[in-house]
């Protein structure tokens, strides 16, 4: 009998990005396959299963039910964002735009 229960409908899922140990990849994967479910859905189930008996974390989340989920960043590290130009840079004109164009 699988430890996992049945998948429920309606909960809000974000992405989260992580890695994994090899191995523990592979079990993900093959764990997923053995229910029909998505990796995704074994992490959550795995996630609710295993904290929920971990009675003196379940005793401090009451106590801090802040969220502890870190801020997105608003810049794209890929680029791809506005070009910034240093406020004194100049073309040998004199013209800032053509400075910035040149750059």
């Amino acid at each position: 009998m699988p430890l996992i229960k049945p998948r429920t409908r309606g909960k809000q899922l974000v992405k989260h990005r992580t890695r994994l140990d090899r191995e523990n990849n592979e079990t993900l994967y093959a764990y997923a396959h053995f229910l029909g479910e998505s990796p995704e859905y074994v992490l959550n189930q795995l996630i609710d299963t295993v904290l929920a008996r971990d009675k003196e974390f379940l005793q401090w989340r009451t106590e801090h039910q802040e969220s502890f989920v870190p801020r997105t960043r608003t810049h794209s590290r890929r680029g791809g964002g506005t070009r910034r130009t240093a406020p004194h840079a100049s073309h040998p004109s004199g013209d800032p735009v053509a400075a910035a164009v040149t750059r």
